[in-house]
């Protein structure tokens, strides 16, 4: 068997039970062994406990290799044929093994906190055979815990809120440490907490690390921010334990412990007398140490005002006065009133004895203004009737000055609301009167305005709409109320109706239009019978008419108002005679043409109607013989030089029909050419030719030209299409020469090509080209 001889202080016994190694009986020896005093091994054969555990200090300050324990078999006789063998947890790197004496060493310092306890399993084998002696064997590394870990805070800094006149005791905050080392061994992780700093403030819980208030009435006003320093100590806080510290940041939140306060009680304020309603004049505050929704504030005027309101400021919590109506310093100049302010949002712990509300006195002085004048009605309705004489009486305006001082009034007319210039006003007394006659026809309304200016102060001035009504006046006699179309058949009975007519008046009387119709009783061919409902029908005194007597009759009907003073009208209405069916159903107006003695007959009209038919026939015929004449080519032969632009724009023949040709080419076919160019293209390329010069004076060219000219502006056969004929004549005699490089003297020997060569490599190919060619040049 296999023993354990322990040879250092630090390691300690534990048993082994019996099933942790399968010994048969007759194995010889224990697996591990315990020294004796005297040095030697005990050997302990054939019993049921057993050494299965090593115990080894973390973090030994030893040397390098540290010894863990021996492990010794009794079949190792000394004589180094045993063999012992070790694996599990970190053997081979962790743990070593002598091979010959079964010394277990450590090759590095362990951390409990790292790992705490390995598992290892011993073997005993043959040196030379590598036979197996002993069964594997299982043991146990434990390492023992020591005080090497400080106890650590989850955060440096902690913050945390605790509302102010808290009372004593109040928690705050949990605040806790972890320490790495065993909790279940010694005292190495029992935490302690106490407080450094923050004292007599807070307090700290010792065994859970609970701050506390300790000082009562800690009011926020005074003192808001406070720093807790927490520690956090092992080793149940004795001496030589290590510690760990963290600070606490504390902030007293804010309740509603203080009322609002004005500083001053009494405020003085002053507005103007022209400030506008809804304005504000002035601003009042109160003052309150509390913050946020503790602070606000409500301003109201005890009992209310009738011409001041206070409205509250949510962003300043200030109390602003507004006006309510306008005010008026020649009617009051001083006002007084107070002013309460409470707190929106109380708290009920500290109410009692205490009033959360707290008052001021307003004083309103109110400054006096220049103001505009003022009119006694605004804005003004005067009636007037039409046809006044000028410098009638219409009606008057009136102004005065608001301020204590009166000041003269002067009026006028704004022009621009009387572009006719109809009215005029008394600059002083406001009168207003005409300056045209009113015709309510054409206007029935007239809308001025009047301006009221201060004598001593022009800018303030004032205007008032004055409306005046053009009352009517019964100056307008009744007419026809529409055109009339009437007529009367030929074979007409006596009293048969022809037409009913009505009337129309632009006046306007208080009880209604009444007209009255009627024409001279002497009239032999028509009556009228007024109906009395502003309307007569016109009748026949007579039957068969006649229209080669008299095809239209004039009849003058007269029309009358009831108005005061009547006015009349005599309006004509015309009736032709027409001729009309059985039914009465018109068929024509026209008079009949008859034969008279101091006129044309008809024979005679178609005689002249026929001469005028002959006369254009013939105009016809002399124009078709002037077309069928023989016309002149327009190119007589190939030197008739001259520039033809034709357009040829019928489009009936389709794409290629639109083409455009020389006509002249198909008159003469001597001069047509095989590469004559299209006309209604533009070429690709332009064939330069050289211009003979012309013979002198060039009396030929001229003649020509002025001859063709002349034909084609009197020839009335003008060809079907649009032709147009340039004929000009360049001359001769100019100092410039042609400007054409064709046939010029110079030639390229000429040139001098040097500066080529400092264009630069992009023209290199082009310089050695040019300067090439030259024998005395160098390339």
């Amino acid at each position: 068997m296999i023993t354990n001889q322990v040879l250092h202080l630090l390691m300690v016994s534990i048993l082994w039970p019996t099933t942790a190694l399968p010994f048969k009986p007759g194995n010889i020896g224990n697996l591990f062994g315990m020294p004796e005093s005297d040095g030697k091994i005990l050997q302990r054969s054939k019993r049921g406990w057993m050494w299965n555990q090593f115990f080894l200090l973390e973090e030994y300050t030893g040397n390098d290799h540290q010894y863990v324990g021996k492990l010794h078999s009794n079949m190792d006789k000394g004589d180094g044929t045993v063999k012992y063998i070790l694996t599990g947890d970190g053997a081979g790197s962790l743990f070593l093994i002598d091979e010959k004496s079964g010394d277990i060493h450590a090759t590095k310092r362990l951390d409990r906190e790292e790992k705490a306890m390995y598992t290892l399993h011993a073997k005993v084998v043959d040196r030379n055979t590598n036979a197996d002696l002993e069964p594997d064997t299982e043991f146990n590394i434990k390492i023992h815990d020591i005080n090497d870990n400080a106890p650590k805070f989850a955060k440096e800094i902690y913050f945390a809120s605790v509302p102010e006149m808290s009372e004593v005791g109040t928690s705050v905050v949990t605040v806790t440490a972890t320490d790495a080392d065993d909790q279940t061994y010694g005292n190495s992780a029992k935490l302690v907490y106490s407080i450094l700093q923050g004292q007599p403030y807070f307090s700290v819980d010792s065994e859970n690390g609970t701050i506390k208030t300790a000082l009562p009435g800690m009011d926020r006003e005074v003192k808001e921010n406070y720093q807790v320093v927490i520690q956090a100590k092992d080793m149940a806080g004795q001496m030589g334990g290590l510690s760990g510290t963290t600070t606490v940041s504390i902030t007293l939140s804010d309740v509603n412990d203080s009322p609002p306060r004005f500083a001053n009680h009494s405020f003085r304020v002053t507005a103007v007398e022209s400030t506008v309603i809804g304005a504000s004049i002035g601003r009042i505050k109160a003052d309150d140490p509390d913050v946020g929704r503790n602070a606000e504030m409500e301003y109201t005027i005890v009992g209310g005002h009738d011409i001041f309101n206070i409205i509250t400021d949510q962003t300043t919590q200030e109390g602003v006065i507004i006006i309510k109506k306008a005010l008026d310093y020649e009617s009051k100049r001083d006002y007084e009133f107070r002013v309460e302010v409470k707190n929106t949002y109380l708290d009920a712990r500290f109410i009692h004895g205490l009033q959360f509300k707290d008052y001021a006195t307003v004083k309103v002085t109110v400054e006096d203004v220049d103001e505009p004048p003022v009119f006694t009605r605004n804005p003004y309705i005067i009636e007037v009737h039409e046809d006044t004489a000028s410098g009638s009486f219409v009606g008057v305006v009136s102004a005065r000055d608001p301020d204590a001082d009166n000041k003269p009034v002067k009026y006028s007319i704004d022009r621009h609301t009387d572009l006719e210039r109809l009215f005029n006003i008394d600059s002083v007394n406001g009168t207003i009167t005409t300056l045209k006659a009113l015709d309510r026809e054409t206007s029935k309304w007239h809308n001025i305005s009047v301006v009221a200016t201060e004598i001593n102060n022009p800018r303030q001035t004032t205007r008032v709409p004055v409306f005046i009504k053009v009352l009517d006046v019964n100056d307008n006699a009744p007419e026809f109320a529409m055109s009339y179309d009437t007529f009367v058949c030929e074979n007409v009975k006596a009293g048969q109706l022809i037409q009913t007519i009505s009337a129309v008046d632009t006046d306007e009387p208080l009880v209604g239009h009444k007209f009255v119709f009627s024409i001279s009783p002497t009239n032999p061919n028509f009556t009228i019978d007024d109906r009395e409902d502003n309307t007569a029908n016109i009748l026949t005194r007579r039957g068969g008419f006649s229209r080669r007597e008299m095809s239209m009759y004039f009849l003058p009907v007269v029309i009358s108002d009831n108005d005061y003073p009547i006015q009349s009208s005599t309006s004509t209405l015309i009736v032709r005679v027409c001729a009309c069916d059985s039914r009465g159903n018109m068929q024509s107006c026209n008079p009949e043409v008859l034969p008279f003695s101091d006129g044309l007959t008809t024979g005679a009209l178609v005689a002249i109607l026929l001469c005028v038919i002959i006369l254009l026939m013939i105009v016809v015929l002399f124009a078709a013989l002037r077309r069928q004449r023989k016309k002149e080519p327009l190119i007589i032969s190939k030197e008739d030089v001259r520039d033809n632009v034709v357009s040829y724009n019928d489009e009936g023949g389709g794409e290629e029909d639109t083409q455009a040709f020389d006509i002249g080419t198909l008159r003469n076919p001597e001069v047509m050419d095989a590469n004559k160019l299209r006309r209604d293209i533009i070429p690709e390329m332009l064939f330069p030719f050289r211009r003979t010069s012309p013979i002198k004076d060039n009396t030929d060219v001229r003649d020509f030209i002025n001859g063709r000219l002349q034909e084609n502006d009197s020839d009335p056969t003008a060809p079907p299409y649009d032709s147009l004929a340039t004929y000009a004549y360049e001359g001769t005699g100019s100092l410039a020469e042609s400007l054409s490089s064709l046939e010029s003297a110079a030639t390229e020997g000429d040139q001098d090509y040097d500066y080529l060569s400092n264009w630069g490599p992009q023209f290199k190919k082009l310089a050695e080209m040019y300067i090439g060619k030259s024998p005395d040049r160098e390339t």
